[in-house]
């Protein structure tokens, strides 16, 4: 292996355990796969971020749309309704959302569903899929006096909709770079106090095939993610689903984009205190580690394994399909003398919508085991 360039990484000892934990790794394994770093300071059972830090909302490290304002629930439940009629109004229809945040979507979500739509309400069989200790603790007290089930994995035979929102770009990512003509891969050794980056060749067959199936590669000398879990949980959704959709809100772009010749050192974002920074080697444990999700990988997969692509579009306009609208300009209507909750509303709307923040975040609707039809959603997308 050889030393990768670098840039001017930060080393820090403030999670001394972890640190620790991955130096000796490394002085026993020798250099380890960026992916099993990521994986390790995200998900350690008793030191990685997302087990032991409930990093999201604005007194966290990120903000997600469900925490902006019920909203973006409240719509989403409208968009599950229609999946519903779709497939004939069954009871139960199960609702599957995988990692839930603090589970602020379900609580808007079904409490919207209660208020306006109580024949669907009836029928909505909520599941929670986390493996957060620490965060089913928190979904638990959000959604208190609600029928929710939680689960530890998927479950096979589901008749309805599996849902997620910013789920897969918090998955591992193998870091390649694209070098000579080949597919190197970036591994990370622990010397001189410092975490420090090499190439090496691939660690799995699977990040060349990964880009055959794509028909394209990054450009010369560029740095990109292979998100290989992304790829397995659609398999998985697939085999799990008997008959619905599977909704998926997240960051990313088609292939095309995310792999284009201009994007020279990838899609890797860490966060802290809202704060985004490009060093995962800073804050061990206590930052958040993101990558942009490859929708045409999640699209083929989900084709391989019988899902048919529904809809896709940016969130900003999935909510304005579905009238974000029109619900402020109904409040400014129907009390025009609360200026103070029309204001607080419209500024959520706009963060919510925002091209340059949220509304860039990408919607994709597949469906298995039910005739085509347009979405509300999705309408002209």
């Amino acid at each position: 292996m050889v030393r990768a360039a670098q840039d001017e990484f930060e080393t820090t000892t403030e999670n001394a355990a972890l640190v620790g934990l991955l130096r000796r790794r490394m002085e026993a394994e020798g250099p380890i796969t960026f992916h099993d770093f990521m994986e390790a300071v995200l998900y350690h059972p008793q030191h990685g971020y997302y087990t032991t830090r409930q990093g999201m909302g604005r007194e966290g490290d990120y903000l997600t749309s469900p925490e902006v304002h019920p909203a973006f629930g409240a719509l989403a439940g409208k968009q599950v309704r229609q999946l519903w009629e779709l497939l004939d109004r069954p009871e139960p229809f199960d609702l599957v959302e995988q990692g839930a945040g603090t589970g602020r979507l379900a609580a808007a979500l079904l409490r919207w569903a209660a208020r306006r739509e109580p024949g669907f309400a009836r029928a909505l069989r909520y599941r929670i899929v986390e493996i957060s200790p620490a965060l089913r603790r928190r979904q638990q007290e959000t959604l208190a006096g609600e029928a929710v089930e939680w689960l530890d994995a998927l479950q096979d035979a589901i008749d309805g909709c599996l849902l997620s929102n910013e789920l897969l770009d918090s998955f591992p990512v193998h870091r390649i770079v694209h070098q000579d003509g080949q597919l190197l891969e970036l591994y990370v050794s622990y010397r001189d106090g410092r975490f420090e980056q090499l190439t090496g060749p691939a660690s799995t067959e699977r990040i060349a095939q990964y880009f055959a199936d794509l028909g394209c590669r990054p450009g010369a000398d560029c740095v990109a993610e292979v998100n290989l879990h992304a790829a397995d949980w659609m398999e998985h959704a697939a085999r799990s689903l008997r008959r619905g959709y599977v909704l998926t809100f997240d960051y990313g772009y088609p292939a095309e984009e995310l792999y284009a010749p201009w994007r020279r050192d990838g899609t890797l974002l860490c966060f802290h205190r809202h704060n985004p920074s490009t060093d995962p080697y800073a804050r061990i444990g206590k930052q958040d580690i993101t990558s942009h999700v490859d929708f045409t990988m999640l699209m083929r997969t989900g084709e391989r394994h019988g899902l048919a692509v529904a809809g896709f579009t940016t969130q900003a306009r999935f909510l304005a399909n579905l009238g974000i609208g029109a619900g402020v300009e109904a409040i400014a209507r129907e009390t025009p003398e609360e200026l103070e909750e029309y204001y607080a509303r419209r500024r959520a709307v706009q963060e919510l919508i925002d091209p340059a923040g949220l509304g860039r975040i990408r919607a994709l609707a597949q469906r298995k085991g039910v005739s085509s039809g347009e979405l509300w959603g999705f309408h002209d997308a």
